[in-house]
C-alpha cells in the first residue's frame, strides 16, 4: 500500500489544486484511490467541499464520513486519543485501496507554526511521505525558498520524510526564478513551481453572494458557479463606468439606480463591451416594480443579486471572500488540472514511491489513458458545431489540457459572444465560417469532381460545401484536419454520411460500423455495433468484428471475440443464429490470428460459470472483451441496459471502417464524452497516418 501526505506549510497555498493534480495522475496507475483528511474543523459536509471534491475525482470513493479522522476539538482535548483515532481510521481505508492521499488540514482553527507540526506529526506516525505545498503569493523567489526551507526543518523535526517540495501560486514572472533557488532545499528531493492563475484565485458568484447574505432576483441560478474576476464599484455616470468594465467582472451599484441597472445589462449583451459576472444591488433598496417588469422581458441569463449592505460594507464583505474549490466549479478543476500536468512531474513522484501499476482497468483510468494518449499524438480535430455550448466548454478543457489542437466551425462572432458569455477561453483554436470562408470555393470544386459519377451539380457543391458536416469532412480529407467530431446537434446520419461519400472506407471493408467502449468496474469491454447498421448481413457481421478487434488491439483491450446470439454453440437453429454462425466462419476464414468464437449467449461470453456449463471448450467464452450483436436493435439496447443498470460508463458511439476518423455524438453527450470522444479521434488519426 502507497500513502503520500500532501501539507501546507500555511493558509492560502492553493494545495486543492495540487491534490486533484495527483489524484488525476495517480487514478492512471492505480486500481482504486483512497482519500483521507485526519484533522478537520467539523464532520459536516459544509465544512469538507474539498474532500468531497477529491472523492469525485476516484473511481471507487469511499463516504465522507469514512474518510475523516478527528476534528481539532478532538485533537485539543486529548491529542494521544486523537493520533489513535486517526491511525485507526486511516488503516480501514489501507486496507481497501492500494493506494492512499492524506489530504492535510487548512489551518482554520490552530496557529501555523503548530498547525504544520500537528501534520507532519501524524505523517510520521503514518510512515506516509510529504509533499510540502508553499504559497508563492505576494512572494519573491528568496521568501519562497525561505519559507521552504523553514517547513522543511520543521517537518524533520517532527520526524517526518519530505518526498518533494511544490511552490503554488507563484507570479507567473517569478517562476523560473523561483524554481531555481528551490533546488536543493529539500536535499535530492524534487522541488516543482507551479504559477498562480486569476481563475483559481476568483471566488464564484454564489460565494459572494452566500458571504454576503444576498439574493438572487434575476437571472440563471446556474450562473451563480461562475468566477468573479474582481468586483467594481458604481459610483460614477454610466458611460465613464462604461469604459471601466472588464471580463469577468461584478459591479456593485444601489438598488435605485434603475439607469445603471439598465445599462450594464446592455453593456454584457452586447457584443463590443466585456461580459459580466453578475450584478449587485446594494443597499436593500427594493428595484422598482416597472424597472423589475422590464428586465425579467429581456429574459437574460446574467445573475442580478440584492444584499442587504450599504456600499462600504458590501465592498468589504465581498472583497473578503476566499476562492475555494468544490465540485461545481468545473472551470476551476480544468484549469488545476491543467497547471499540474505541466509543472509538476506526477508520474515521476509517483515512481519514487513505487506505485505499481496494476492489471484492472477502471473507467477513470480508462479516460485518463486515452488523455495521455491523444496527448501525445498531438492531432488537429475539427468541430463543426462550434456555436453549440457543450462544445465550446469541451474546446475549452481541450486546449488547456493540450489534447488535441482544435479548429470550430461557424460564425466566428456567435462563437466568441457564447465563449465569452460561458467565460470560456477557445482563443488558441482556428475558427472558420463554412459560409464566407474562401475553403467552400475549393471544396465544392472538389465536390463536383470527386461525386461526379452522382451527376452533383456546381450549384448543389457549393451548397454542401457551406454545410458544416461536410466543411468538416472536406478538411479532413485534405488532410487540413486530422479528424473530425459531430453529432451533438446533428444527427448521427448528417455526421455519417459526407464522410461516406468522399472519405469513404478502408481497402477490404464493406461497412462503416461502430463500437462502444463499455467500462465496467474492474474492466473494458467492446459492443458492436450499437448506432449504425440495424441489420447487418453475415459478411457485414464479419466486418464489424474484424473491425471491432482492431479497434479494441488499438486501444489496449486484447481482442477475444463473441459472436451473440439468442443461444450458444449447436444448440439453436434458425436464420438469425445461421446468420451468426456464417458470421464467425467468416471472421475465422479471413482473420485467422483473432480469437473467436459463436453463436454465443451474453451470460456465457462474459460469466465464467455460465461459461463452463454451456461452453467449457471455448476459448472466448467466460472471457470474451469484444461483443458483436447480431444486430442493431439488440445492440443498442444492450447497451444502454449495461450503462444504467450496472453503471457503466459507456465512451462512443466510435466509429470505424472510414479511411480517415470522423466520429459521432450523441446529442445528449456530456461535455466529458465529447472531450473522450475527440481524445479517441486524435488517437486513431496518429494510428491511421500512414493510410494513403
Amino acid at each position: 500500500m502507497t500513502t503520500i501526505y500532501l501539507a501546507a506549510a500555511e493558509p492560502g497555498s492553493g494545495k486543492t489544486a495540487i491534490a486533484l493534480g495527483l489524484l488525476d495522475q495517480a487514478s492512471r496507475i492505480a486500481r482504486s484511490i483512497g482519500v483521507f483528511r485526519p484533522l478537520v474543523r467539523s464532520r459536516e459536509p459544509a465544512d469538507n467541499a474539498a474532500l468531497d471534491l477529491l472523492l469525485t475525482r476516484v473511481s471507487s470513493p469511499d463516504s465522507l464520513e469514512e474518510c475523516l479522522g478527528v476534528t481539532y476539538a478532538e485533537m485539543h482535548e486529548d491529542p494521544d486519543r486523537a493520533m489513535t483515532t486517526i491511525l485507526d481510521r486511516f488503516h480501514v481505508l489501507a486496507a481497501r485501496h492500494p493506494a492512499l492521499l492524506v489530504f492535510g488540514s487548512d489551518f482554520t482553527d490552530v496557529g501555523s507554526p503548530t498547525e504544520f507540526s500537528m501534520n507532519a506529526r501524524i505523517a510520521a506516525n503514518l510512515g506516509a511521505p510529504m509533499i510540502l505545498v508553499v504559497s508563492g503569493h505576494d512572494r519573491t523567489p528568496a521568501q519562497v525558498r525561505t519559507a521552504a526551507a523553514n517547513a522543511v526543518d520543521e517537518a524533520h523535526g517532527n520526524h517526518a520524510h519530505i518526498l518533494a517540495v511544490i511552490a503554488n501560486r507563484v507570479t507567473p514572472e517569478r517562476l523560473d526564478d523561483t524554481l531555481a533557488r528551490l533546488h536543493g532545499v529539500a536535499a535530492a528531493h524534487p522541488v516543482y513551481a507551479v504559477p498562480a492563475d486569476p481563475v483559481l484565485s476568483a471566488p464564484t458568484v454564489r460565494d459572494l453572494m452566500t458571504a454576503a447574505g444576498g439574493q438572487l432576483l434575476h437571472g440563471d441560478d446556474s450562473l451563480l458557479d461562475r468566477e468573479a474576476m474582481g468586483v467594481s464599484i458604481a459610483a460614477m455616470t454610466l458611460p465613464n463606468l462604461l469604459g471601466r468594465l472588464h471580463e469577468g467582472a461584478v459591479v456593485v451599484t444601489p438598488g435605485d439606480r434603475a439607469d445603471v441597472l439598465l445599462g450594464l445589462l446592455l453593456a454584457h449583451q452586447s457584443r463590443t463591451f466585456p461580459a459580466l459576472s453578475a450584478i449587485v444591488l446594494n443597499g436593500g433598496i427594493e428595484v422598482d416594480a416597472r424597472v423589475s417588469t422590464l428586465v425579467e422581458g429581456l429574459r437574460l441569463s446574467l445573475p442580478v443579486l440584492t444584499v442587504p449592505f450599504g456600499t462600504t460594507d458590501t465592498a468589504r464583505v465581498l472583497g473578503a471572500v476566499v476562492a475555494r474549490l468544490s465540485r461545481a466549479t468545473d472551470r476551476k478543476i480544468q484549469v488545476a488540472l491543467a497547471l499540474c500536468e505541466k509543472h509538476i512531474d506526477a508520474a515521476a513522484l509517483l515512481h519514487e514511491i513505487e506505485l505499481t501499476p496494476t492489471s484492472v482497468v477502471t473507467p477513470l483510468m480508462f479516460e485518463h489513458r486515452l488523455i495521455d494518449r491523444a496527448r501525445v499524438a498531438d492531432r488537429h480535430i475539427v468541430l463543426p458545431e462550434g456555436e453549440e455550448e457543450r462544445i465550446l466548454v469541451a474546446a475549452d478543457q481541450l486546449i488547456r489540457r493540450q489534447v488535441a489542437r482544435i479548429t470550430l466551425l461557424g460564425d466566428p462572432a456567435v462563437i466568441a459572444a457564447r465563449a465569452q458569455r460561458l467565460q470560456l477561453d477557445v482563443s488558441a483554436a482556428a475558427i472558420l465560417d463554412p459560409v464566407h470562408d474562401p475553403l467552400r470555393e475549393r471544396f465544392a470544386h472538389q465536390l463536383v469532381e470527386l461525386r461526379k459519377a452522382k451527376a452533383v451539380t456546381w450549384d448543389l457543391a457549393w451548397d454542401s460545401a457551406r454545410d458544416s458536416s461536410y466543411f468538416g469532412t472536406m478538411m479532413v480529407l485534405d488532410g487540413l484536419a486530422d479528424g473530425m467530431v459531430s453529432g451533438s446537434v446533428n444527427t448521427t446520419a448528417h455526421t455519417i454520411r459526407p464522410a461516406l461519400q468522399v472519405i469513404k472506407t478502408v481497402p477490404g471493408v464493406s461497412v462503416v460500423s461502430s463500437v462502444f467502449f463499455m467500462c465496467l468496474a474492474d474492466r473494458v469491454l467492446v459492443y458492436g455495433d450499437c448506432a449504425v447498421n440495424p441489420d447487418p448481413t453475415a459478411e457485414q457481421l464479419a466486418d464489424i468484428a474484424i473491425s471491432s478487434a482492431a479497434t479494441a488491439l488499438r486501444f489496449g483491450v486484447e481482442p477475444r471475440i463473441a459472436m451473440l446470439s439468442y443461444s450458444t454453440g449447436a444448440s439453436g437453429s434458425g436464420a438469425d443464429v445461421d446468420k451468426v454462425r456464417a458470421a464467425t466462419e467468416l471472421v475465422r476464414s479471413r482473420a485467422p490470428e483473432l480469437c473467436v468464437d459463436g453463436p454465443m449467449q451474453y451470460d456465457a461470453a462474459v460469466d465464467p460459470v455460465v461459461a463452463a456449463a454451456k461452453a467449457k471448450d471455448s476459448p472466448v467464452a467466460g472471457r470474451a472483451t469484444v461483443l458483436i450483436f447480431p444486430d442493431l436493435n439488440t445492440g443498442n439496447n444492450t447497451y444502454k441496459a449495461v450503462q444504467r443498470s450496472a453503471g457503466a460508463v459507456a465512451i462512443g458511439p466510435i466509429l470505424q471502417g472510414l479511411r480517415r476518423p470522423v466520429n459521432d455524438l450523441s446529442r445528449g453527450a456530456l461535455v466529458q464524452d465529447i472531450v473522450n470522444t475527440v481524445a479517441i479521434t486524435a488517437i486513431q488519426a496518429a494510428d491511421d497516418g500512414d493510410l494513403p
